[in-house]
């Protein structure tokens, strides 16, 4: 793997801002709390193509994946498999009433946000979020399976690559 490639790169952006355990421990809980309230809205908005239900949730997943394949093939596979179930629980409770799914998908994303900035608190570093909004929310989803394999020890080279990186900012 180029080390200079968009992968390397978006990976060192991220990890810089997330290096103490405990907010990356956080954001491992925090990131998919908030997918799932941002996944509960976007299943209210749905068609119908013959007897396929397609919702925003389901279109959402499937970007992140085309997005996060044309960076890595296996981190975005892991990915589908991470959010696929995130998007289906979000699709069934989304069919609750709307003051149920509202105040569950407002709670989770409000919830899952407040943790995030706890978790940089702790770091005293300030969130991805407020210097680039859309880099963080392409970012972090694509980061939580990342950090899956770093903790089970998978392509450590590539970690020790991102950590080189981040001591020469």
């Amino acid at each position: 793997m180029k080390s200079d490639s968009r992968l390397m790169d978006m990976l060192t952006g991220y990890a810089a801002a997330h290096q103490h355990p405990f907010n990356i421990a956080v954001h491992m809980i925090g990131i998919p709390v908030i997918m799932l309230g941002v996944f509960i809205a976007l299943s209210w908005a749905s068609v119908d193509i013959g007897s396929i239900s397609l919702n925003g949730a389901h279109v959402a997943t499937l970007m992140l994946f085309v997005f996060y394949f044309s960076l890595d093939r296996l981190f975005s596979l892991a990915f589908l498999l991470f959010a696929t179930p995130i998007a289906a629980l979000a699709t069934r409770i989304g069919l609750e009433p709307m003051q149920t799914s509202g105040a569950f998908a407002a709670a989770t994303f409000v919830g899952g946000y407040i943790a995030q900035f706890i978790g940089h608190a702790v770091e005293r570093s300030a969130p991805v979020i407020l210097k680039h909004p859309i880099q963080a929310n392409l970012a972090a989803p694509f980061f939580t399976v990342v950090e899956l394999f770093k903790f089970s020890g998978l392509r450590d080279d590539m970690f020790n690559e991102v950590q080189k990186r981040i001591a020469n900012l």
